[in-house]
């Protein structure tokens, strides 16, 4: 069974770094984002192209057309509601516990010093050096 899971992890400088990993916990995609930008943003961009049966991820990501989504790539989508969602909506809480696989994946990029105290000035020095340390994950 593969899945994905959809994760952000807040940089300094005011950016987010948003991330999707495959079932094993391994990264396959990294976008940076302006801190006070929603999630929402690269939601799409995370997932597209990508096969699953899963779609996990957390409340930032939340909306219609990301369960909608989901659906046209056939995979099962496992977003917690939202406190202000006005339609109700399943999702597996017990698949949704494999969520921390991504969490697990944002904990082993901060430790690379440079990735978590975030040094670089430029979000494009800045996603070259979280690109290298997901290299040194895959190959681990």
């Amino acid at each position: 069974m593969q899945e994905q899971g959809l994760g952000r992890s807040k940089g300094g400088f005011s950016s987010k770094l948003h991330a999707a990993c495959d079932a094993l916990g391994n990264p396959i995609r990294f976008f940076v984002t302006a801190g006070q930008r929603s999630d929402y943003i690269k939601a799409l961009d995370l997932i597209d192209g990508q096969t699953m049966s899963a779609l996990i991820a957390d409340k930032g990501y939340d909306a219609n057309y990301m369960v909608d989504a989901a659906k046209s790539l056939q995979a099962q989508s496992v977003i917690p509601l939202r406190s202000q969602r006005k339609t109700p909506r399943y999702y597996d809480q017990e698949l949704y516990k494999e969520r921390n696989l991504i969490e697990r994946m944002f904990n082993k990029l901060k430790h690379f010093r440079r990735v978590a105290t975030r040094y670089d000035k430029l979000d494009i020095a800045y996603l070259a050096f979280v690109l290298l340390a997901g290299i040194y994950l895959w190959l681990k």
